[in-house]
């Protein structure tokens, strides 16, 4: 995943709906728990963990119970402490007093509470991205250092592959052609990451290293479920089962849910979105150009999908008027750059969003050279009269103006493709007339035509005209 690209907009959910849910994770309402019950005859160790004989009596206020309650007493302490919700008073003696965040998580605003949860989600994927404690221990020296190379782990390679797969995960999620908010099988996560993009059939080796990946991502959503990150189904246990075992039950070899399942929750999404922003990625949210000038909402949304594109205009336009809107989006739609085609493209479709109102806007512009045949198309639309017929060139302007903001939303699409094939077959003069079109996109229309175009002798006329066209602007 490229950090100079913008990912794809993600929906956010009010941030008094994600505080609520941040107070209501168990990890964090758990050290929140920690944090009021700890007082004077509280003690931890050099570390800041909760010295041994207090783990039961914690894991007790927590209402845990069982043979794993001390670690997840001694977990929701050290998010704890990690987060600001208790703070070290005195290292030597070992004592603790109250943290600053405890406050905030308690009275503070929504953006508050998701600062400290923001915390708490640091302390637990940087702990999901280290190997069982067990195995660790074996592994120290005389220095008490951990001798890394015996353990075949390699602490920023795991780091950055947990990463790699949260990113990934956050991709799928935020793509308008991915799942969205449903669940994503472990296997496609786990092969995001490992199998070549180029690669036709995984050879055994990929196989089992997509094995490999789904069995330390199974523990890490484990670990990662409890901070709300995550929703998450583990993979079957009856996969794990040595081969001579019989299965307990019939099992169904074709459900890929037994792989384990995962999606971001609502807060997740929040989570992951500060946590690239924070690496450098630019990863925008629905709304964040509601009080934008038209400008910058038709070239922020030039790398939206149709969707969330929408979505955005939609807010945009519910703070303004609608002839003042029409006006400001047709002013900021004019240019001869490169990007100027799609912004007229999103002009046109943030104007279809528009009712009557926005009639005098659009008839202002009639005799506009680039923005005349969008106004007609407008006003047809809606059944205006006095609408006056476009001249050839118009039409013909209109025609590479269209074609080349779809070229530049969508690259050689299947829906361009089309597009090519029905105006050269609606067209039999098309070419002839096109590459006389004075627009800076003429030549490059005309060659991506002739790429697209299947018939060899429809797409050489295509080549040819480019080549006019490219001549006659001096290229």
């Amino acid at each position: 995943m490229s950090d100079s690209a913008p990912l794809p907009p993600v929906r956010l959910h009010p941030e008094a709906e994600l505080a609520r849910a941040a107070l209501s994770t168990p990890l964090l309402s758990r050290a929140a728990r920690l944090a009021r019950w700890a007082g004077p005859g509280t003690r931890v160790d050099a570390g800041g963990g909760l010295v041994e004989e207090q783990l039961p009596a914690a894991a007790d206020v927590l209402g845990l119970g069982g043979d794993d309650a001390a670690a997840y007493a001694s977990e929701a302490w050290r998010v704890a402490v990690d987060a600001g919700l208790v703070e070290i008073a005195d290292e030597e003696a070992g004592t603790v007093a109250a943290g600053e965040e405890l406050a905030r998580l308690t009275a503070g605003s929504p953006h508050d509470v998701l600062a400290v949860w923001l915390t708490a989600l640091e302390t637990v994927v940087a702990d999901a991205s280290v190997p069982d404690l067990d195995d660790l221990v074996g592994t120290l020296d005389e220095g008490g250092t951990v001798d890394f190379s015996s353990l075949d782990w390699d602490p920023e390679a795991e780091a950055e592959f947990l990463d790699g797969v949260l990113g990934n995960l956050y991709l799928l999620t935020a793509s308008e052609d991915g799942p969205g908010e449903a669940a994503v099988p472990l296997p496609a996560l786990a092969a995001s990451m490992i199998v070549p993009s180029d690669m036709g059939e995984p050879t055994n080796d990929v196989l089992e290293q997509v094995s490999d990946a789904m069995m330390r991502l199974d523990d890490q959503f484990r670990m990662l479920e409890p901070v709300g990150l995550v929703e998450y189904r583990p993979v079957d246990e009856a996969l794990m089962a040595d081969a001579d075992e019989e299965p307990a039950a019939p099992v169904d070899d074709t459900d890929v849910s037994r792989y384990g399942m995962v999606r971001l929750t609502p807060l997740g999404v929040y989570g992951l979105r500060a946590r690239l922003q924070e690496a450098g990625f630019e990863a925008p949210a629905v709304g964040e150009l509601a009080d934008k000038g038209a400008d910058v909402l038709l070239d922020g949304t030039s790398q939206f999908g149709q969707s969330a594109a929408q979505a955005e205009t939609e807010q945009w336009l519910g703070r303004r008027e609608p002839l003042a809107a029409a006006r400001e989006l047709l002013a900021a739609a004019r240019g001869a750059d490169a990007g100027a085609p799609l912004r007229r493209l999103r002009c046109q479709q943030a104007l279809s969003l528009v009712g009557a109102e926005a009639e005098p806007a659009l008839r202002d512009v009639l005799d506009d050279p680039e923005l005349g045949g969008l106004a007609r198309v407008w006003l047809s639309e809606r059944g205006a009269s006095g609408v006056p017929a476009p001249s050839q060139e118009l039409v013909f302007w209109l025609t590479v103006d269209t074609v080349a903001a779809q070229l530049a939303a969508e690259g050689n699409s299947e829906e361009l493709q089309a597009l090519v094939e029905g105006l050269a077959e609606q067209h039999s003069g098309f070419f002839t007339a096109a590459w006389r079109v004075e627009h800076p996109a003429t030549a490059d229309v005309l060659e991506a035509m002739g790429r697209l175009h299947p018939d060899k002798k429809v797409a050489k006329e295509a080549r040819k005209a480019a080549f006019k066209a490219r001549s006659q602007q001096g290229g």
